[in-house]
C-alpha cells in the first residue's frame, strides 16, 4: 500500500460539517488505500458517524472534497455512493419493516432481479459469510442483530470497492467473528478498501492496518494499531485510561425472579418458539445471557417484560408470586426495569424530548401528580441523568433522536437505572458504546447489582459478560443451557455452547 504506486481509493481533504449547535466534522482529512482496512475510532458523538454519511451521500459536508480513485467527485445520494461501488452497513438500520428480507436487499441493489434468483443468492452470500438469514422473512420479526445480517448481505452483494461496516461482529460467536475477518482479509487482498469502526480495540488491533482517531470531530492522530496496546488506544481515544470495572465477589441474596418450564409456540412464523425455560435471578447478582442473536432472546425478555402474555400463570415468578399473566406497567410499578436492545421507537420514542421520555418509566408522583405533568421535575430529573452519564446532548430539551447512538444508551440505561429497580433486564447494555461509555454503564450496573437489585443482562459481546456476570446461561435455538459459574467458564466453552452443543454436566459448578 504504498502512495506512491497508485492513487487511493478514498481520500477527504478538509471535511467539514457544522449543525446548529455543534460542528460534527472540522477539517478532516482521510486517505483509505485500495485494499487497505482502515479503523475510524472514537468516542460516542466524536463525528464518525457524520463521516461516514458523508461518504456514503446520505449528508452533504460544508467544506471540503472528496476524491475518489484520484478523482474529484460529489456524491449527491447513496445510489450515487453505490454507483461508484461503495457500500455501507449503518448502526442504525434502514431497512422497511413490512418488507422482507429480500425485498429490502433489492432496493439496494441496481436493476430488476427475480425475486428467486435473488433469494437464492442471499442464501448464498449470507452462508459463505456464517451470517444465517431467511429471505421470505418480513424485517419486522428480526431482532437487531438479525437486522445487521441483513445489512452486511446487502452491501456484499454489491461486490463494494469500499465497504463501510459500523460494529459488525456484534451478531457473530467468537469463531464466526475469526471466519469474517478471514472473508475481511480475502477481500482487501483482492482490492476492496474497508473502513472499519468498532468499539473493540482488540478488533481493531487484530484486523486493521491503519487507525484513524477523532475526537470532538477532529482527526488527533493515525497510527498503525498492530503497534499500540489497548491502554495506548483508549489514550489517543478518550484522552485518558478507560475506567475500571471492579466486580468483587458477593454472595447472592434470596430469589427474586424465577422462570420455570416455560415453553411459548412461536408468535409469528419466523418467531423462535421457546421450550422449557427455566432458570433463577437472585438480589445481588448478575445472570448473563449469551446466544447469537436470532435464538430466542428477543421472545424470552417479550415474555419477562410483560409484553408477551401467552404465558401460563405460574411460568414466571417474581418474590414467590406468580406474574406470567401480568402487564408490562403491572411489573414495573412492581420494581421491574426494562432496557430493551432497540433504542429509538422502544427504549425513547425519537420525536419526544430527553424529559419526556422519562415518563416511560419515571411515572410516580415526583412526575405526575393528581394527573398533570410535572414538568419541572421532568427537566430535573433528565438534567441529572445527562450529567451523572455525561450523556452528549444539548439539554433536557433535546429529542431523543438527535443523540448518537451511545448517547441515547447511556441515557436510557440512566433512566433505569435511578429508579432503582429490584429487577433490572437489559438486552445488548453497550453495543455501540465506546469504551468509556461502556466501563461506566458496566460500573452502573454492577453498582445495582451490590445494592442488591437482580440483573438479567443480555448480551452478545461475551467480554462484557464475563467481566460482569456471576453466573452465565447460554441461548441456542429457543433452548437455554445449565447455569454455570463465570469463573468456571471459559471463550470457548461458551462459544461452542452458543451452537447448542452443551452437556448437563459440565456446567456442574454452577448448577443451583
Amino acid at each position: 500500500m504504498d502512495p506512491s504506486a497508485k492513487p487511493a481509493r478514498l481520500a477527504l481533504k478538509g471535511i467539514t460539517k457544522q449543525y446548529p449547535s455543534v460542528v460534527a466534522n472540522d477539517e478532516v482529512d482521510l486517505t483509505v488505500m485500495p485494499g487497505e482496512i482502515h479503523a475510524i475510532l472514537g468516542e460516542n458523538g466524536a463525528g464518525k458517524s457524520t463521516l461516514m454519511k458523508i461518504i456514503y451521500g446520505v449528508t452533504r459536508p460544508d467544506a471540503g472534497k472528496l476524491l475518489w480513485n484520484g478523482e474529484d467527485v460529489r456524491i449527491e445520494n447513496p445510489a450515487a455512493a453505490r454507483q461508484l461501488g461503495i457500500g455501507m452497513v449503518f448502526q442504525h438500520f434502514s431497512l422497511f419493516d413490512t418488507l422482507t428480507v429480500a425485498e429490502n436487499i433489492s432496493l439496494g441493489l441496481p436493476g430488476r432481479h427475480r425475486m428467486s434468483d435473488l433469494e437464492r443468492r442471499i442464501e448464498e452470500k449470507a452462508a459463505q459469510y456464517g451470517l444465517h438469514l431467511e429471505p421470505q422473512r418480513h424485517v419486522h420479526t428480526l431482532s437487531v442483530g438479525e437486522c445487521q445480517r441483513v445489512e452486511i448481505v446487502r452491501a456484499l452483494l454489491g461486490d463494494p470497492q469500499l465497504l463501510i461496516l459500523d460494529e459488525p461482529t456484534s451478531v457473530l460467536t467468537p469463531q464466526a467473528v475469526q471466519s469474517l475477518f478471514q472473508t475481511l482479509r480475502q477481500l482487501a487482498s483482492e482490492g476492496c478498501s474497508i473502513l472499519y469502526i468498532s468499539h473493540k480495540l482488540d478488533e481493531i488491533r487484530e484486523l486493521c492496518h491503519r487507525c484513524t482517531v477523532m475526537r470532538g470531530g477532529r482527526v488527533t492522530g493515525v497510527c498503525d494499531p498492530r503497534q499500540e496496546t489497548d491502554a495506548s488506544l483508549s489514550r489517543l481515544m478518550i484522552g485518558g485510561e478507560p475506567p475500571t470495572v471492579r466486580h468483587g465477589d458477593r454472595a447472592a441474596g434470596s430469589v427474586v425472579l424465577s422462570v420455570r418450564g416455560l415453553t411459548l409456540p412461536r408468535a409469528h412464523p419466523f418467531a423462535t418458539p421457546l421450550s422449557d425455560i427455566s432458570f433463577d435471578v437472585r438480589e445481588g447478582e448478575v445472570l448473563g445471557v449469551a446466544g447469537v442473536s436470532g435464538n430466542g432472546q428477543q421472545e424470552l425478555l417479550a415474555a419477562l417484560a410483560g409484553e408477551d402474555r401467552r404465558l401460563p400463570r405460574d411460568a414466571i415468578l417474581f418474590d414467590g408470586r406468580p406474574i406470567g399473566h401480568t402487564s408490562a406497567s403491572w411489573r414495573r410499578m412492581r420494581g421491574l426495569g426494562f432496557v430493551p436492545e432497540e433504542r429509538l421507537g422502544r427504549g425513547a420514542v425519537p420525536d419526544l424530548s430527553l424529559a419526556q421520555n422519562m415518563l416511560l418509566s419515571h411515572q410516580n408522583p415526583q412526575t405526575v401528580k393528581r394527573g398533570f405533568i410535572r414538568r419541572r421535575a421532568l427537566r430535573s430529573l433528565a438534567g441529572g441523568i445527562i450529567d451523572r452519564f455525561r450523556v452528549k446532548a444539548h439539554g433536557p430539551q433535546a429529542a431523543a433522536a438527535s443523540l448518537s447512538g451511545g448517547n441515547l444508551q447511556k441515557y436510557i440505561i440512566g433512566r433505569e437505572v435511578t429508579r432503582r429497580p429490584r429487577v433490572l433486564l437489559v438486552a445488548q447494555p453497550t453495543w455501540g458504546v465506546d469504551v468509556g461509555a461502556a466501563a461506566q454503564i458496566r460500573a452502573e450496573i454492577l453498582a445495582l447489582r451490590d445494592a442488591g437489585c437482580a440483573v438479567l443482562v443480555i448480551s452478545e459481546e461475551l467480554d462484557e459478560l464475563f467481566e460482569i456476570s456471576d453466573r452465565l446461561i447460554v441461548m441456542a435455538k429457543g433452548r437455554m443451557s445449565p447455569p454455570i459459574s463465570a469463573r468456571d467458564a471459559s471463550l470457548n466453552l461458551i462459544g461452542r455452547w452458543m451452537s447448542g452443543l452443551w452437556n448437563e454436566t459440565e456446567a456442574i459448578h454452577g448448577q443451583t
